[in-house]
């Protein structure tokens, strides 16, 4: 195949195989779903790290350990979703909201099935 014949290809509209529909919303729905899934997860994280502190009272005196175990549990939220979430977000609402074609054949296969 010339050069020239696969870059038509390549030019062509990416189609979505659930239907013209679905490309306008593709761009909001994964990264909101990210979203999602990812607060839920850090959520866990977060609790994790304040059980962890709370459980270390003996060591450290009740109020000591409870207020680094809600400073802690915050901190590793916001940590994570500032750090890994948004851009994770920003990436996949970038990689979705570009009609034009990539040049890399891997890409424009994945932009149909999503």
């Amino acid at each position: 195949m010339s050069k020239s014949l696969k870059m038509e290809v390549y030019k062509k509209h990416q189609k979505s195989i659930l239907g013209s529909w679905w490309e306008p919303l593709r761009k909001w729905f994964y990264p909101t779903w990210l979203v999602y899934e990812a607060s839920i997860r850090f959520y866990g994280y977060a609790l994790d790290v304040h059980k962890y502190f709370i459980d270390q009272h003996d060591y450290m005196g009740d109020t000591i350990a409870q207020t680094i175990a809600i400073t802690c549990g915050i901190a590793t939220f916001i940590i994570c979703t500032f750090y890994l979430t948004v851009p994770a977000c920003f990436t996949l609402y970038e990689f979705f909201k570009d009609d034009k074609p990539a040049n890399i054949p891997l890409v424009n296969k994945l932009k149909v099935y999503f």
